[in-house]
């Protein structure tokens, strides 16, 4: 039987809401007052909660009225297709990528994320050719909206529906609009850790057709403490489409998080591909800070 990214989901789905009865403690604050304009006060403000390193997305959003930057010091991706006897060897590099969020009411936040400069390389060594390209990337407009647990319970579950504007079009970006909708859920698990599950589809443009194909990804994360503020977590990410001639995108993942007080974290880590279409490996270092 053909498994759909949706058969992972909807399970994954089904068991939070299982867990939901426990929902919010009848002890937790009301904050519903606060928005941009009337921030939370900071003795009533959560715990620190990032959409990096993993790519599984935080199902908690930014405390109404404060303010969240994330971004990569340096984000590399390296690969080496050898398919059909040829030899293709890639890398980008992206300096400084940021998310750059604000808390508009207690469970909603708007994002914006920002590819501030980015440099490719392909180096085709069977054909003797090299093409490099530089410059700004896309952005993208993301509204994250809690719809439990953002102030407490086992479980939280969120939706981020999402939107890459269209610049003008370059040799980093294609000029199209392109959008999905993100589905992050927490989950509590027994002895202090952490699970993420994650679905997305993305509706993505076809340059051979000029129309639109559906990507559909799927994520799992397992985190925990390791040492005082020292954390980790390791991650499993699928990729399917129903483009023609799509193959699956495999990448496992793992990193640490390093906090400073209760608004900063440093964090570092790598992704691996598991299939000939993902890359071969992405290494990341990067900042979280709130305000």
């Amino acid at each position: 039987m053909h498994t759909t990214p949706w058969m992972i989901a909807i399970p994954a789905l089904l068991c939070a809401a299982r867990f939901c009865a426990a929902g919010t403690p009848a002890h937790a604050p009301d904050k519903g007052a606060y928005h941009l304009f009337n921030p939370t006060p900071p003795a009533l403000m959560r715990a620190l909660s990032t959409d990096r390193p993993d790519q599984t997305e935080s199902a908690y959003t930014v405390d109404a009225g404060h303010y969240q930057v994330e971004m990569d010091f340096v984000n590399a991706t390296f690969d080496r297709n050898r398919s059909g006897a040829g030899d293709v060897r890639t890398e980008t590099w992206m300096i400084s990528p940021l998310n750059l969020k604000m808390g508009l009411l207690n469970q909603v936040d708007v994002q914006f994320v920002l590819d501030t400069y980015v440099h490719t390389r392909v180096d085709d060594r069977t054909a003797a050719t090299e093409d490099t390209a530089s410059g700004f990337g896309d952005v993208q407009t993301r509204l994250k909206i809690n719809l439990w647990g953002n102030d407490g319970g086992q479980t939280a579950l969120a939706v981020m529906p999402f939107v890459k504007w269209p610049l003008s079009a370059s040799s980093l970006r294609n000029g199209k609009t392109e959008g999905g909708l993100i589905i992050p859920l927490a989950v509590a698990l027994p002895r202090d850790w952490g699970m993420g599950l994650m679905t997305e589809v993305d509706v993505v443009r076809n340059a051979a057709n000029d129309g639109y194909d559906a990507e559909f990804l799927n994520s799992i994360t397992f985190s925990h403490d390791i040492i005082g503020s020292l954390g980790g977590y390791v991650e499993f990410v699928a990729v399917t489409g129903n483009a023609p001639g799509f193959e699956w995108v495999g990448q496992a993942a793992a990193g640490l998080t390093w906090g400073f007080g209760d608004h900063t974290q440093l964090d570092l880590g790598c992704n691996f591909g598991v299939t000939e279409s993902a890359p071969d490996y992405n290494p990341f270092l990067g900042l979280s800070r709130r305000f």
